[in-house]
């Protein structure tokens, strides 16, 4: 066979696989002695390099050792033994493919390279491939792999209606645009920060705001379905006290909004996860969408940590010890596999009843609180149930001051005095309510309240409160 015809036919046919054995490199070794000569192969040598190519493993020394000539030409070039292994395990860039052979093994341009076996396959070097052609490739990414489809629907049983606590929503055409809010000066209630934006928003809502209807978060983000109409401006809004009554003199605290563009919230990567063209869900789509679904519950309801509350939901049922169970939900933008879902959980919450202080005392310690003094245990266990609850006072008429209970004095009502003056001039509890608004305290065995600031002592009788 001419040599043209043996390099074409080797090169068609040959399936390159890496060989951790020196038999494999022989019959490459031998083609190459045979294109190195002068004249084609020889009969004998072409059919020993098609026997050492069918049974590789099993011939150990069998191939007679090359010529002296080539192998001083090697050497000369650099070439070594370890060298040729290295290169006849590198991939090749052509891509390896088998010609489908006949039965019998032999077809018109077979040119004995490799050995066939009676099933149709071809065992070259080593390697046992199919008839079929086949192209060597590399792994794909689990993240790429699809989940099996649905095979179909169940025909047994009989077909009922679930309800589930799942309320779809849908995706919103506009991006949210999302604004960096800061107060001066700083509140570090939330209610508070949500009383001022709410008064912003009732103010220039028409003008400023280009009637838009932000969310706010109650800390450092606000978002509006389109953009406001300008990129950074401050308000002032002066917000009332809500410790003062109706009635009564009102205190109005001023506070500085300064509302600054951030971004724009793209809701195209969320589209896309739920499409199912994105493996990861966009979790910053969702918490916007979150707080977007919770704006107008805040305004309704009293929210605690991720629940909101109301005893108008359900009528109070009480627990006893002064307290009272409202009714509630908890609600979560979660993403399904038919789209965007509102889950909405019913929840529940221990609240205080609204009650006088002493009534909720004797509730508390369950006995009678107006003949028998107090033990320090009891006053632990008050001061543990009052301490952050705002109270209202009712001793001054129609106004109706409410103050944030801090403590509990460990002296009977009776035994309080306090400087009223800068002269350090003393005065009692009993007597500066008696003189000052003509209310005379019935229970002074009782301790006082301490409410407002803990370094300024501001006492409250309980029966006041």
């Amino acid at each position: 066979m001419p040599i043209g015809q043996m390099k074409e036919s080797s090169e068609q046919h040959l399936v390159i696989k890496p060989q951790f054995q020196n038999v494999a490199n022989r019959p490459a070794k031998n083609r190459k002695t045979a294109q190195n000569g002068k004249g084609p192969p020889s009969q004998s040598q072409e059919t020993h390099n098609a026997a050492a190519t069918t049974k590789p493993q099993n011939e150990s020394s069998s191939s007679p050792p090359a010529a002296g000539k080539n192998r001083g030409r090697r050497r000369s070039r650099g070439g070594r033994k370890s060298d040729q292994a290295e290169a006849f395990m590198r991939p090749s860039s052509r891509p390896c493919t088998v010609a489908h052979k006949p039965a019998n093994g032999r077809g018109d341009d077979d040119d004995g390279v490799g050995g066939s076996l009676p099933n149709g396959s071809i065992e070259n070097c080593g390697a046992m491939v199919t008839g079929q052609p086949q192209q060597l490739g590399f792994p794909t990414s689990s993240k790429s792999l699809n989940f099996a489809q649905r095979p179909g629907f169940g025909q047994l049983g009989t077909k009922c209606v679930v309800k589930a606590n799942h309320f779809f929503a849908e995706l919103p055409n506009k991006d949210l645009n999302q604004y960096d809010v800061t107060i001066t000066p700083e509140v570090a209630s939330r209610t508070i920060n949500r009383a001022i934006m709410a008064e912003l928003v009732r103010l220039h809502r028409d003008s400023d705001l280009g009637m838009r209807l932000p969310a706010y978060d109650g800390r450092k983000s606000l978002y509006t379905a389109g953009q406001l109409p300008f990129a950074w401006k401050e308000f002032t809004i002066k917000l009332i006290d809500d410790e003062d009554g109706v009635n009564g003199p009102k205190r109005e605290r001023e506070y500085k909004v300064a509302i600054k563009f951030v971004a724009r919230a793209n809701m195209y990567h969320l589209g896309q996860f739920l499409a199912g063209k994105r493996a990861d869900a966009p979790q910053e789509a969702l918490q916007i969408l979150d707080i977007v679904l919770r704006e107008l519950s805040s305004k309704r309801y009293c929210p605690i940590g991720r629940s909101f509350f109301s005893p108008d939901i359900r009528a109070p049922q009480r627990l006893g010890e002064g307290l009272e169970s409202w009714c509630g939900f908890y609600q979560s933008i979660r993403p399904t596999q038919m789209g965007l879902s509102l889950n909405i959980d019913m929840a529940s919450a221990a609240f205080i009843e609204p009650l006088p202080v002493v009534e909720y005392v004797a509730q508390l310690l369950g006995k009678d609180v107006l003949s028998r003094p107090l033990s320090d245990s009891d006053r632990v266990k008050i001061k543990k149930a009052l301490r952050g609850v705002k109270v209202e006072v009712t001793h001054r008429g129609n106004v109706r001051r409410k103050y944030r209970v801090s403590g509990l004095t460990a002296q009977p009502t009776r035994e309080l005095v306090f400087p009223v003056d800068d002269n350090s001039t003393m005065k009692s509890v009993v007597e500066y309510f008696q003189e000052m608004y003509g209310f005379t305290i019935q229970h002074t065995h009782l301790p006082c309240l301490q409410v407002g600031n803990q370094k300024k002592a501001n006492y409250l009788p309980m029966e006041v409160a």
